[in-house]
């Protein structure tokens, strides 16, 4: 499943789309190795209006 959770990332990445707050909060939670992309591709779209509060993801 993470890879194809990372792929899901990375289209994310290059594309600008918005996979969503509930698909980003399963991966969060789920896997310790996807929290890094994550925090990346937020921190490229802040637009999303996603953010990290105190190690939590929030709306």
């Amino acid at each position: 499943m993470r890879p194809e959770r990372m792929q899901k990332l990375k289209v994310a990445a290059n594309s600008g789309q918005n996979l969503g707050f509930e698909f980003l909060h399963e991966c969060w939670n789920d896997d310790p190795a996807l929290v890094i992309v994550i925090k990346k591709l937020l921190m490229k779209y802040p637009q999303w209006g996603i953010a990290i509060v105190d190690g939590v993801l929030v709306k």
